[in-house]
């Protein structure tokens, strides 16, 4: 698969099947992640893996309880109550696998390094036959010093890109996307 082919093919994947991914792989995400350029060459980023099941269960309950209590003051975030309302409602969708990139807070440009850190990462799982999906609503317990105590994450790092990866469970459609919108061209 060339680099087109991925860029066009990759879709956010909310299946998987209970397969674990091994060391190798995860190294060789890794390792394509930290070849996306930085500003000044700041490199900002540092990762957690997370493949405790029990773990995940238990990141998913309380991220969805803290934008359950949220919900309220947010209308983006109303329209999901029902879902997050569900026992069984997983946010990580029951991936095995969650890499979240963290970015160095003092840095010029923490979260658009690490941003383009995780597209890489997700072209590379799509080569490899990989499902990724970025998974924003777990941003904000992963911001909250206990958690980064837990994951042994230093204060100076901020949660930037919370990805699960697996092998995805049956295919994903393509879906046409809309030609670009050009404000000017001089």
């Amino acid at each position: 698969m060339n680099l087109t082919e991925a860029i066009k093919g990759r879709r956010s994947v909310r299946r998987y099947t209970e397969q674990q991914l091994d060391k190798n792989i995860v190294d060789k995400l890794l390792n394509a992640a930290i070849q996306a350029p930085t500003a000044t060459n700041a490199q900002p980023w540092a990762f957690s893996v997370v493949q405790n099941p029990k773990l995940l269960k238990q990141f998913s309950d309380a991220a969805k309880k803290q934008l359950l209590e949220v919900a309220e003051q947010n209308p983006q975030l109303e329209k999901y109550r029902p879902a997050l309302s569900k026992p069984a409602f997983n946010i990580f969708y029951n991936a095995q696998t969650l890499i979240v990139i963290y970015g160095k807070s003092d840095t010029p440009h923490p979260i658009e390094d690490c941003s383009m850190a995780a597209q890489n990462l997700m072209l590379t799982a799509h080569s490899l036959g990989l499902g990724t999906c970025w998974i924003g609503f777990a941003l904000p317990f992963l911001s909250l010093p206990e958690t980064k105590r837990l994951l042994n994450i230093p204060a100076d790092y901020i949660p930037v890109a919370p990805l699960i990866i697996g092998y995805p469970d049956g295919t994903m459609p393509l879906i046409e996307k809309s030609p670009p919108k050009i404000f000017s061209w001089q």
